[in-house]
C-alpha cells in the first residue's frame, strides 16, 4: 500500500528523481554523458536519413484525408490469390523456411511466365532470384554489382531509392534528364517526355558501371518505345555498361502502347538485371516479393548479397504467389487473366482522373503505363503563404491541399536530383489504383474546389 502511493500518488515529486535513475542504471550513462563518436552513423549513410514517404504518410494518415499520393492499391487483390494463401496457411509445412534464392514452385512459375519473352529459356535456380520486394531486387542489384568509384546513369526523374542506394555502394549517381516535347493539338501524354540521345550518351564515359532504367516509368507513367530502348541498348553494349531495367508495372500498359524488355534486345541478355513485382502485378503490396532476372554470371552476384543480408522470403506468401501466377499463365489469351484484365479496370479509372483534374483547371499529363497520373498546377493561384518558403513550390502546394482541401498527392521535385527539382516543382502525382469510393470522395473534393474557383 505504501509501496502504491509512493508510485502513484507521489509521482509528480518523484518524476526527476525516476528520470535521474533511469537514465543512470538503464542506459548507463548519465543524463549529461555525450554520445561516443563511436555511436554515429556510418558513413554510407550519411545524409540519406530524409525520406519523402514518412513525412507524406504522416500528413495523409487522418481519415479526413482522401489518399492519392501513396502508390498502393486499396482495391481488392484476386479472390484466387487470396484463398491460395488461406489453404496455404493450413499446410505446417509450408510455414517453415524455403530455398533461400526463391521457393522452388515460385522460381518455376517465374520461369514459365518470362520465358516466354526471351528467346532461351530460363534457368529457374541459376536466372531467378526472389527478393524482398522490388526494393530488395535493387539493393542486391546495386550492392552487388557496383564498386566504390563508379558511375550509375540515372533518369530524371526516378524512383527516390536510386540515388541513394547508388550512394550508399560508394558509387556516383550521373543524371540525365527526361524532357517534354508537346504535340500542338495534343492533350498532355507521358509520350511527350523523351531523353535526348547526344545527351545521354554524353554521360557515358570508362567509369560508367550501369544505367538504370524504369518503364513503365514511375512517375510520369512513360512506356518506352522499342526505339528508345535501342538508343540505350546500343550505348550498354558500345561503352560495356550493365543495365537494371525496373519494370514493376510491366502489366500496366494501356491502349495503343507496349511494354519491351530490354533484355530481349540483341547483345543485351548478358548485361541486364531485370526487376519485377508481385505487389504491383496483383496489387499486394504488402506482400513485399520481388523478383531479378538474368544471366547467372550477374544473378550470382546478387545471391551473394541475399544469403548475407535477408537470406529468404516469406514461404507462404511465395507459394501462393506461384499457384496463382499458374492460373494466369494458363490463360493468358483469355481476357479474365489478371494480366489483362487490371489495366482494363485501371485504363477506364485513369480516364476518369484526366476529367476530373481538368474541372478544377489542373492539366493532366496522360500516362500510358503504371497506375500514377501528373498533374500540372501552375495555372492555380493557391495561397501558399503559410508554408515553409525554403520547400520547392510543389511541396507546400501539396501540403497546402491536403491542409485546406482534404486531398493527397506526392510531389514530383522529391522524385529529382538537387539541380533538376526546380524543372518539376509544378507537377503533382496523384495515384488512381483506387476503388470507386475512393474516386467518388476525390471528386466531391474536386467538384467543389472547382465551384470555389469559379
Amino acid at each position: 500500500m505504501l509501496w502504491s502511493h509512493w508510485r502513484f500518488g507521489s509521482l509528480g515529486r518523484n518524476t526527476k528523481f525516476l528520470k535521474t535513475i533511469f537514465s543512470s542504471t538503464i542506459t548507463g550513462l548519465p543524463t549529461s554523458a555525450k554520445l561516443s563518436s563511436k555511436f554515429k552513423n556510418a558513413k554510407r549513410i550519411e545524409g540519406l536519413d530524409k525520406n519523402l514517404w514518412i513525412e507524406f504518410t504522416k500528413l495523409s494518415a487522418h481519415p479526413s484525408i482522401v489518399n492519392l499520393g501513396q502508390g498502393f492499391p486499396d482495391i481488392s487483390p484476386p479472390e484466387y490469390l487470396k484463398e491460395e494463401l488461406s489453404k496455404i496457411a493450413a499446410i505446417d509445412s509450408q510455414n517453415q523456411y524455403t530455398r533461400g534464392f526463391g521457393h522452388p514452385p515460385l522460381v518455376k512459375a517465374l520461369s514459365s511466365l518470362y520465358g516466354k519473352f526471351y528467346q532461351n529459356q530460363i534457368d529457374p535456380n541459376a536466372e531467378i532470384l526472389v527478393t524482398v520486394g522490388a526494393y530488395g531486387s535493387l539493393f542486391n542489384s546495386i550492392q552487388g554489382l557496383i564498386e566504390v568509384g563508379d558511375e550509375v546513369i540515372i533518369i530524371v526523374p526516378y524512383y527516390d531509392c536510386y540515388e541513394p542506394m547508388v550512394r550508399m555502394a560508394g558509387a556516383t549517381p550521373v543524371f540525365v534528364s527526361l524532357k517534354s516535347k508537346p504535340v500542338a493539338g495534343k492533350k498532355l501524354s507521358s509520350s511527350d517526355w523523351k531523353i535526348d540521345p547526344k545527351e545521354l550518351e554524353s554521360k557515358f564515359n570508362s567509369k560508367t558501371k550501369a544505367i538504370i532504367i524504369n518503364t513503365p516509368h514511375n512517375p510520369i507513367g512513360k512506356v518506352y518505345t522499342k526505339e528508345e530502348l535501342q538508343v540505350i541498348a546500343d550505348l550498354c553494349i558500345k561503352y560495356d555498361t550493365l543495365c537494371i531495367s525496373d519494370e514493376v508495372y510491366e502489366w500496366l500498359v494501356y491502349t495503343g502502347n507496349k511494354h519491351f524488355k530490354i533484355a530481349t534486345f540483341p547483345g543485351m541478355w548478358e548485361r541486364t538485371i531485370t526487376i519485377g513485382s508481385a505487389g504491383k502485378t496483383f496489387t499486394v503490396t504488402g506482400w513485399k516479393l520481388g523478383w531479378s532476372i538474368g544471366p547467372h554470371h550477374l544473378i550470382k552476384h546478387l545471391q551473394t548479397v541475399q544469403q548475407n543480408t535477408i537470406y529468404t522470403c516469406a514461404t507462404p506468401l511465395q507459394e501462393a504467389l506461384a499457384q496463382a501466377f499458374w492460373i494466369d499463365i494458363k490463360r493468358m489469351d483469355d481476357p479474365e487473366c489478371y494480366f489483362n484484365s487490371l489495366p482494363k479496370m485501371l485504363e477506364v479509372k485513369r480516364d476518369r482522373m484526366v476529367r476530373l483534374l481538368e474541372t478544377v483547371g489542373l492539366t493532366p499529363i496522360v500516362p500510358d503505363g503504371g497506375y500514377f497520373i501528373l498533374a500540372d498546377i501552375s495555372s492555380l493561384d493557391a495561397d501558399l503563404s503559410d508554408m515553409k518558403s525554403d520547400e520547392p513550390y510543389d511541396y507546400k502546394f501539396v501540403k497546402w491541399m491536403i491542409k485546406n482541401k482534404k486531398l493527397s498527392a506526392i510531389p514530383v521535385s522529391a522524385f529529382c536530383n538537387t539541380e533538376n527539382k526546380s524543372r518539376f516543382e509544378k507537377l503533382v502525382r496523384f495515384c488512381f489504383i483506387k476503388k470507386d469510393s475512393t474516386l467518388d470522395a476525390a471528386e466531391e473534393i474536386i467538384k467543389a474546389w472547382s465551384q470555389q474557383k469559379s
